[in-house]
This record gives structure tokens, C-alpha cells and sequence, in this order.
């Protein structure tokens, strides 16, 4: 797997995870929506820590910067 995701797109979906996982467990969000939106932030926590988002491979999307080879 080639990494595709960039420092500003992970950290991103760091913050979108925890603002669900708390609105979660505080109770804001329940129900079966609730556990859809959880499970949302799993993925988006193990894909920010591969650094490879599946979604983005198909579609030639890469916002990993680019390092200068010398």
C-alpha cells in the first residue's frame, strides 16, 4: 500500500473521530445512527494511522505531499 493521505488530511479525520466518539458517549448521538457514526471514526482513526485511504486509490486522489528526489 502506497501511503496517499497527507498530514492535514489525517489529522483531520483524528478530530472528526473524536468529536464523534465524544458526542457518542456522552449520549448527543444514539440509536443506530449512533453506532454508523461510530463505527465512521474506527475507520477514520485506522486510516489515518496507515496513512492510506482505500476511497482515494481508484481515484488517483493523493494528498500526501510530494518529497523531492535528488
Amino acid at each position: 500500500m502506497k501511503k496517499n493521505m497527507g498530514t492535514a488530511d489525517r489529522v483531520i479525520r483524528i478530530i472528526i473521530a473524536a468529536i464523534i466518539g465524544i458526542l457518542y458517549f456522552t449520549g448527543i448521538i444514539t440509536g443506530t445512527l449512533g453506532l454508523i457514526l461510530l463505527i465512521l471514526a474506527g475507520v477514520f482513526v485506522l486510516t489515518s494511522f496507515i496513512s492510506f485511504c482505500p476511497i482515494y486509490a481508484p481515484l488517483g486522489i493523493s494528498t500526501c505531499s510530494l518529497k523531492e528526489k535528488k
